[in-house]
């Protein structure tokens, strides 16, 4: 999270959701299905709406009338054999203890920001459930983030709470000091830690156990939007079962065994999870009950969706978003896939291919994906970035947003994405900045100056590689124990997915006549393309 930004949380982000059905992601909008859910017209936008109170306690009450099966709302699961199924009726009662928790113990009011870094366990369900019952606003981060990154989204924020787990609670502790706002410090443990408040012990859980229905299981990290579309407002908008497995590592046999132990239904993962899959000898990835799985963050190789389609007999359908606009384009399972298009733009986005002005753009014709903001802004994009209007007016292009994306779009509507102008990296489905990657290499004494791209790797599709200018005393030195050296330091001081998995070691970096890095020229000569 480069920026801590604002959402609009309305029926409008719910109904956008809901259009993608549990089929995601789907582009006409529909009413719920089944007798006694709301329905709203496209654009209807009340004045008050909560995505706690008005879906997942609407379930509950269906729950209660008996108008729902017994399908579990959320089912989790780990790799010591533990299971955890919770009913909407389960899902209301406990969020509404951590929503008082979080008022009552913690003295958190609507508006106040709380930080949240969790893996994959099932308080991450309850403590954004919990801020979106008492208008908290949760920040959802990555667990491979490091005291700086923490410090930096703590301050920035100006977060009055943090949820965390006790391996970073030393991260925390180390950078506490310089954050006066943050008042209160919970840990999701079945310890004690001193200055900390223990989350579980706030809610007390109780745990049901129902029977198997069709699920959902999105793998993207938590602390990526994806996570909190397709891991919480898509399939309880939807009414539909959420799986979770721990999986504190992508493990490509545990994600087999798990698609043919559980009966997952719908698939969700970054590309290289699907790449990870199709390197696996197996004779069968017929997986008995799978219907739809999609991707985002980059792109498969033509190849890889044959193979995936010829080895499980499911097509990879892909999706497009950011933090500031959720999912916004989509390849739904009714349209026809275009192999390396995200399809096209969900309702109530309105997607066109612009000039750095804002001027529209013909097909076919490479320029920014800019989604209309005038003269209505459309429910579900974000507000501003917070404590930056000049960011905030630096992406506001005429009358769109101007996403930083190079895109194009077909006579048909489907946008293909090209890549970002600031030279982001996606490794893995993780975006990575350059200059996060070579701040971090400035820190060592071997290092003179870097320069951080994106490199082909047969397994991760793209990985991040540093070309670096050594100073002179450490010429000397054997390239190969320095080269871990240097990845171990980064590894230390930054989220270790950043680190440089390749590194060149090279007498000076191209530049332009007033010093600037050429990146696109280390980066363009890595893909073979001078």
């Amino acid at each position: 999270m480069q920026w801590l930004m604002k959402i609009q949380i309305s029926r409008g982000i719910c109904k956008f959701i809901h259009s993608f059905s549990l089929g995601p992601f789907q582009l006409h909008s529909r009413s719920f299905s089944g007798a006694g859910t709301q329905r709203w017209n496209d654009y209807d936008s009340p004045e008050e709406f909560n995505f706690a109170n008005d879906v997942l306690d609407n379930w509950a009450q269906m729950e209660e009338e008996g108008k729902r099966g017994p399908s579990p709302a959320l089912w989790w699961v780990n790799g010591q054999g533990e299971e955890i199924k919770w009913s909407f009726r389960d899902l209301r009662d406990v969020t509404r203890r951590a929503a008082n928790a979080f008022e009552q113990s913690c003295g958190l009011q609507q508006g106040d920001r709380l930080a949240l870094i969790l893996p994959r366990v099932p308080e991450w369900w309850l403590v954004t459930i919990g801020c979106l019952r008492t208008g908290v606003v949760f920040m959802p981060g990555t667990t491979q983030l490091k005291a700086k990154d923490i410090l930096y989204r703590l301050q920035m924020s100006q977060a009055k709470a943090i949820v965390t787990t006790d391996s970073l609670i030393p991260e925390v502790e180390s950078i506490v000091s310089e954050c006066p706002a943050l008042k209160t410090k919970l840990v999701v443990s079945d310890r004690s830690h001193e200055g900390w408040l223990n989350f579980r012990s706030l809610v007390n859980r109780k745990f049901l156990k129902l029977k198997m229905s069709d699920v959902i299981w999105c793998m993207s990290d938590p602390g990526w939007i994806l996570a909190t579309i397709g891991g919480m407002l898509e399939p309880w908008t939807s009414g539909a079962t959420l799986f979770i497995h721990e999986l504190p590592q992508f493990d490509p046999k545990v994600i087999i065994e798990t698609m043919f132990k559980y009966p997952i239904t719908h698939c969700g993962a970054a590309p290289g999870v699907y790449r990870m899959i199709l390197q696996q000898k197996m004779a069968n990835l017929r997986f008995p009950t799978l219907k739809h799985c999609f991707t985002g963050g980059e792109s498969l190789l033509p190849e890889e969706f044959e193979q995936w389609k010829q080895r499980t007999g499911i097509l990879i359908h892909e999706v497009y978003g950011q933090s500031e606009t959720g999912i916004s384009c989509a390849t739904s399972q009714e349209m026809e896939v275009k192999r390396g298009s995200m399809g096209k733009a969900i309702l109530p986005f309105d997607i066109q291919i612009i000039d750095e002005k804002g001027n529209i753009l013909p097909p076919n014709t490479e320029g920014y994906l800019g989604i209309r903001i005038k003269p209505t802004r459309p429910l579900g994009l974000f507000v501003e970035y917070e404590n930056s209007p000049e960011k905030t007016s630096e992406v506001e292009c005429g009358d769109f947003y101007n996403s930083g994306d190079r895109a194009t779009v077909d006579e048909d509507g489907y946008f293909w994405f090209l890549g970002r102008e600031d030279d982001i990296i996606n490794a893995s489905g993780y975006r990575i900045g350059p200059t996060e990657v070579e701040n971090a290499l400035a820190e060592h004494p071997a290092v003179a100056e870097s320069a951080v791209v994106s490199s082909p790797d047969k397994n991760r599709g793209e990985v991040v590689k540093a070309f670096i200018v050594l100073n002179p005393e450490f010429l000397s030195h054997d390239q190969e124990q320095l080269t871990k050296e240097l990845q171990q330091h980064v590894k230390s001081v930054t989220a270790p997915y950043k680190y440089p998995r390749k590194v060149e070691f090279v007498p000076e970096l191209p530049k332009t006549v007033t010093g600037k890095i050429r990146r696109k020229e280390l980066r363009n000569k890595e893909f073979g393309q001078i």
